[in-house]
């Protein structure tokens, strides 16, 4: 009887914290009503993992005794029994250190339980994190880029005596720990990386005869994984910031990968609301175009109207702002931003307007898709005319394999002519880590399927061939010759290919070895080899056309807001492909 009164009790308390807006996942009862309410919740997730490996440590002998343990799972308490520590000390002139692999790239910092050790009192630790051990043992200097840009990586902290103590939020996958203090003794019990992410499940799949292109997809995947913070960043490293043309292969990738989620419609609204018209998003001419382009692509994949609904006027007014900079002559007048395409085309000039010119057709036509949808028979009509009218004018892509895709996928240049003229010439040559996805496009829509798998092959697996477990910023197969991996000190001969390379804003180790707009192997896959194809709002009718090239089978999942569905393609022995495909109630197939 007792029991059943105190569940009444509960159920009661429930339904009064539901009514006042309250949930346990808020505050304590003991905090005020407004101040529950205003409480933000985290959408993420926190575990601790164990280094897997270490990869360096001081060479001076009994500096460092029993370091294997900080490879044991820990369990993050401080206790009394003080056994089986890790052991340094320090001397005047000689300090101790170590480096731990934590086996792949992290979003997140550091946990470090101490032990009982002499004296009782903080001792001052070095902590750098690196996306690459040569980054987690270099300096802060100007010579090869290391520093403390947005993401604190290279500090010095006092940490308790028998206590535990947090440290560090950035992107890392090393960990240098250093002695600063002189004549002491410490002790280690555990080191564990603190892991922040979204936990989501990853319902989308691709496997196949090719085990590397398994890797690289689920490796594309992780990497906008990781980019899925509060908001969705480029970078986890650098810049950690919501930059909307970055965000086109991420959002790409998340639909392939993770279905809808609300990281999307959260950043795409705060580059919205920090960008009063007529700026430009980010300051750059054609982020607002990737805005309007992801806007439509968004919106055809999880068939929300509502949330379409909610831009209405401010798509407006972007579309009648770009409309009114075509010129007389038929072409794109875009002088009032940053102009920029991508870094690696960010010279030539040439390249950037038959880019934008391309943009703005690719621009114009999703706005006019977009306001069909929102019933504005007067903008559509006004963003076919200027299509129309931005056709006639057609610039040369000077060589550019950026500026030939867009030129490809806008149908301004025929698309076998872009490829087998420019985008194929030299193999991945000029590729770029965020571009690449559009060359991939313009290739497939040139049918060369093959070609595009050989270039993800080439370009994507020498990243992992590297090392890697996310991919980068910016890439150049030129840098593989005579390069040391990221997970290993450079040896006599040995590039370090983290500080020896990068260009412009990315030079050395202030590289980004984690960056979202990289991952466009992931959804091409899905897209091209798979052969999904969102053909009506919300997956409720979906293509299926596999391309399967050199591929015996590829099989996988794809995630819609009807449920997932369930594709498996096999080669038969006649070369023709057999398809098996299970598909929610509400979805539509087309072959």
């Amino acid at each position: 009887m007792k029991c059943t009164r105190i569940v009444y009790i509960i159920i009661i308390i429930i339904i009064l914290m539901i009514g006042t807006g309250l949930t346990y996942a808020q505050l304590p009862p003991v905090f005020t009503e407004n101040r529950a309410k205003s409480a933000q919740r985290s959408p993420l997730t926190e575990c601790y993992l164990s280094p897997v490996k270490i990869i360096w440590k001081t060479e001076t002998e009994g500096l460092i005794s029993n370091e294997s343990r900080l490879l044991l799972e820990g369990n993050g308490q401080a206790d009394l029994s003080n056994q089986n520590m890790c052991i340094m000390k320090s001397m005047q002139d000689k300090k101790p250190g170590l480096l731990l692999d934590f086996g792949r790239e992290l979003h997140g910092g550091l946990q470090i339980v101490t032990g009982m050790y002499g004296g009782g009192k903080p001792v001052r630790l070095r902590i750098r994190f690196g996306e690459s051990v040569s980054e987690a043992m270099s300096e802060i200097e100007p010579f090869k880029n290391a520093t403390n840009d947005h993401a604190m990586r290279d500090m010095v902290v006092s940490v308790p005596w028998l206590g535990k103590f947090q440290v560090g939020n950035t992107g890392f996958r090393f960990v240098r720990i250093d002695m600063v203090d002189d004549n002491t003794e410490f002790q280690l019990k555990e080191v564990r990386a603190v892991f922040t992410y979204r936990d989501i499940p990853y319902l989308g799949s691709f496997h196949s005869s090719d085990s590397l292109l398994n890797k690289i997809w689920l490796t594309g995947a992780y990497t906008v994984h990781l980019n899925m913070q509060e908001y969705l960043w480029d970078g986890i490293k650098r810049d950690r910031l919501v930059w909307v043309g970055d965000m086109h292969p991420e959002t790409s990738a998340i639909a392939a990968v993770f279905g809808a989620n609300e990281v999307v419609n959260k950043s795409l609204d705060l580059s919205r609301d920090i960008t009063p018209l007529p700026q430009y998003m980010n300051g750059m001419v054609s982020y607002s175009m990737w805005w309007v382009i992801i806007q439509r692509d968004w919106y055809t994949y999880t068939g929300n109207l509502g949330y379409l609904k909610e831009q209405k006027d401010y798509l407006k007014g972007l579309l009648d702002h770009y409309i009114g900079r075509i010129n007389s002559a038929n072409s794109e007048d875009l002088r009032d931003g940053t102009r920029f395409l991508d870094w690696p085309s960010s010279k030539d000039t040439s390249a950037i307007h038959a880019g934008l010119q391309a943009m703005m057709v690719l621009t114009l036509k999703a706005g006019g898709e977009l306001s069909k949808v929102l019933g504005d028979e007067d903008m559509r009509a006004k963003c076919e005319r200027a299509v129309s009218r931005l056709k006639k004018n057609i610039p040369e892509a000077n060589g550019s394999k950026q500026a030939a895709a867009l030129l490809a996928l806008a149908e301004l240049q025929p698309a076998e002519k872009m490829n087998k003229k420019i985008i194929s010439v030299g193999g991945v040559k000029n590729y770029s880590t965020f571009f690449g996805y559009y060359m991939l496009m313009a290739k497939a829509k040139a049918g060369d399927y093959q070609g595009a798998l050989d270039d993800i092959r080439n370009y994507w697996g020498a990243m992992l061939k590297l090392g890697a477990t996310t991919f980068w910023e910016d890439f150049n197969t030129d840098w593989v010759k005579n390069a040391a991996g990221i997970d290993e000190l450079p040896g006599p001969g040995q590039i370090d290919i983290h500080s020896s390379y990068g260009d412009y804003c990315y030079k050395g180790f202030r590289h980004s070895f984690a960056h979202g707009w990289a991952s466009g192997p992931t959804p091409w896959l899905t897209q091209y080899v798979l052969g999904v194809q969102v053909i009506e709002p919300g997956c409720r009718t979906l293509r299926i056309e596999p391309h399967l090239g050199d591929l015996s089978f590829a099989e996988g999942t794809f995630p819609t807001p009807l449920g997932v569905v369930k594709i498996k393609h096999s080669k038969t022995s006649e070369g023709k492909v057999r398809s098996e495909i299970s598909a929610p109630e509400g979805i539509k197939i087309i072959k």
